[in-house]
């Protein structure tokens, strides 16, 4: 009996095979566990902690605090009944510490007495442009004005408004006036400074496979920005502003699904849908720019010192396609 050589072939019974270019896609699971890097970071920042909390942290915080003044004092008196001229110097530092603090604290009440009087301002704009009062429009003018009475590269702006707002004779085209002469210019700065932090999200994101480290350059990147803002707008907020201004920012964002991205807008802008299947990170890039763009726009409007006029809010998609042109190649097209 001879051996057979070559293919055995066995049949089964199964289906029909499927091809490869049959083959159902993989399950899709574009981004990590808990969603992109912008959503965690953002619920993590809107979460309020509750009373319990605060008021564990508030006593913790006094008695730490009580903690080390006296072991300040201890140890200052202790050296100056041991040596006199170390106890004197060591008086001196700790008095330097807590003028630093002192000093430290009055600068952030200073910042938020400046994010207040935005506040004020928009809210003003707001009522006469409800109202309709001439007066009124040339109220939050001279206000505005004088918030800008210091910038130097608004100075020819403000000459320009200085010129043309007695020849103006109704509210709201007066306050248009004012918002493309001295808003206009630190609306486009402010747009930069959006671009700037889309691109570095994007990019941490895509090329970083740290865990969690795009979530703490999300977090930064987005502190940065907002705080940025601020100062573009004449906010100068300090560390607890910026802390506070990012909490009402990503609270309004959550509260209005805002940070619900569709593949509508990813597709449109970047292709994300499309860099996702490529590679995951790319996709996350994609996603958590788009975030921190919508993050940056509500910071502006909470900033700005009067709301946004017909046609002036700047679009998502359109601070994508800047920011992120060339950053992924094609898909950016």
């Amino acid at each position: 009996m001879t051996e057979r050589k070559g293919p055995v072939l066995i049949k089964i019974d199964s289906p029909d095979p499927v091809m490869p270019h049959e083959a159902p896609s993989p399950p899709d699971a574009p981004f990590a566990q808990g969603g992109p890097a912008m959503q965690r970071m953002a619920r993590l920042g809107a979460r309020r902690p509750n009373r319990l909390a605060r008021i564990f942290w508030a006593a913790a915080g006094a008695l730490i605090a009580l903690v080390l003044s006296l072991a300040a004092w201890d140890f200052v008196t202790a050296l100056l009944s041991a040596r006199p001229t170390l106890g004197w110097i060591a008086a001196g530092l700790v008095a330097l510490v807590l003028i630093t603090l002192i000093g430290l604290g009055l600068r952030e009440l200073a910042a938020f007495a400046r994010l207040g009087r935005l506040d004020d301002l928009r809210r003003a704009t707001e009522g006469a442009l409800a109202s309709g009062e001439l007066a009124a429009a040339r109220a939050v003018v001279d206000r505005l004005d004088a918030v800008y009475r210091g910038r130097a590269e608004l100075a020819l702006a403000r000459a320009e408004l200085a010129g043309r707002r007695h020849e103006v004779f109704e509210a709201q085209a007066l306050l248009a006036l004012a918002e493309a002469r001295l808003l206009a210019p630190l609306d486009g700065a402010a747009r930069a400074e959006i671009e700037a932090a889309v691109r570095q999200v994007a990019t941490v994101t895509a090329l970083v496979p740290i865990a969690l480290a795009d979530v703490v350059v999300a977090l930064s990147a987005n502190i940065r920005m907002i705080r940025r803002i601020a100062e573009i707008y004449g906010g100068r907020s300090g560390a607890l502003g910026a802390w506070r201004l990012l909490r009402a920012v990503l609270t309004h964002l959550v509260a209005t699904g805002a940070l619900a991205i569709g593949d509508d807008l990813i597709g449109s802008v970047a292709g994300g849908s499309v860099l996702s299947k490529i590679s995951r990170r790319f996709g996350e890039g994609v996603v958590n720019a788009a975030l921190t763009a919508r993050v940056g726009v509500a910071a502006m409007e909470v900033c700005r010192p009067m709301p946004f006029g017909p046609g002036q809010k700047p679009g998502v998609t359109a601070l994508l396609r800047r920011a992120l042109t060339g950053l992924f190649g094609q898909a950016t097209g």
